[in-house]
């Protein structure tokens, strides 16, 4: 098991780029703490604590208002740590949870007055194992009733064998960090061509998240950039963006969040495709109260 703590970057810098008014950060993680939110003995991961307060601080330091907490596999399917985040700033912050495919429609319902409006399934070796495919078209006919999506975070290896059934969902399917693709394979590799093929579906949608993942260079990823913008330039009303904070797993010392939030305008170059991105799609799409 891997020990080691997160250590978010302790002071990142103020970026350059300031944010629109309400933008929506749509993929971020708290962890404990652990003296109160004990981490699950099934993780491969036992991370320090990276709680609520934070969060909060960084986001607003860098001019976030409205938020979208995923509860991360180190707490299991116990999500009570995002309900307690999402609990400090009501309407503000909504959560996507972690469940079981066979989870009860009861306990959906509960989730969701408590501000869950997805389920996320993690296709990636160093964590817990996702639903199969039949699991997860037969929680998406369900998941309708409530107005939820699927959310799925997968090796960019498993897009081309996975999308074929993600292409049959009934509700959204949101892709999570731009397939996790490798950047320094160029633009023309397989796996991204299967992201773009996936993407002509119209209830499929990506978060051009994760520069720092995609990328195999230093600060400031630049790699990473024309993937993230080829996204946002053909499909400007299904992408979403997120810090991915407290970034964990990380290869190497933590991101400047300063950093990342100074590659939005390279990634969406226009005032339009920026409002999209960070206000628009996220407002239309979790249902934020106006």
């Amino acid at each position: 098991m891997n020990s080691a703590p997160i250590t978010f970057h302790p002071a990142p810098r103020k970026p350059s780029f300031v944010m629109p008014k309400d933008a929506c950060d749509t993929h971020c993680h708290v962890f404990g703490t652990a003296a109160r939110f004990p981490y699950s003995a099934q993780s491969k991961l036992q991370p320090g604590d990276a709680p609520k307060e934070k969060l909060f601080a960084l986001h607003d330091m860098i001019g976030i208002e409205r938020c979208v907490v995923v509860q991360s596999g180190v707490h299991g399917f116990d999500n009570a740590v995002s309900a307690d985040a999402i609990a400090a700033r009501p309407c503000k912050y909504l959560g996507i949870a972690l469940l079981p495919a066979d989870v009860s429609d009861d306990e959906i319902a509960r989730h969701h007055d408590m501000g869950f409006r997805g389920i996320r399934f993690n296709y990636m070796a160093h964590l817990t194992g996702g639903a199969s495919m039949d699991e997860f078209l037969r929680l998406a006919d369900r998941l309708g009733r409530f107005g939820w999506h699927l959310q799925i975070h997968m090796d960019n290896e498993l897009i081309a064998e996975k999308a074929p059934g993600l292409a049959k969902a009934s509700v959204p399917v949101v892709i999570d960090h731009i397939g996790r693709i490798d950047a320094s394979l160029g633009m023309d590799q397989a796996p991204f061509n299967a992201l773009l093929g996936l993407m002509e579906n119209d209830h499929i949608l990506v978060k051009v998240s994760g520069c720092e993942r995609a990328s195999r260079q230093n600060p400031p990823y630049a790699d990473a950039v024309p993937f993230a913008r080829k996204l946002v330039d053909e499909y400007p009303d299904r992408v979403l963006w997120g810090t991915d904070w407290p970034h964990p797993n990380f290869r190497a010392d933590p991101p400047d969040d300063g950093d990342l939030m100074d590659l939005i305008p390279e990634i969406a170059p226009t005032v339009e495709l920026q409002q999209a991105f960070l206000v628009d799609n996220p407002l239309r799409f979790y249902k934020f109260e106006a």
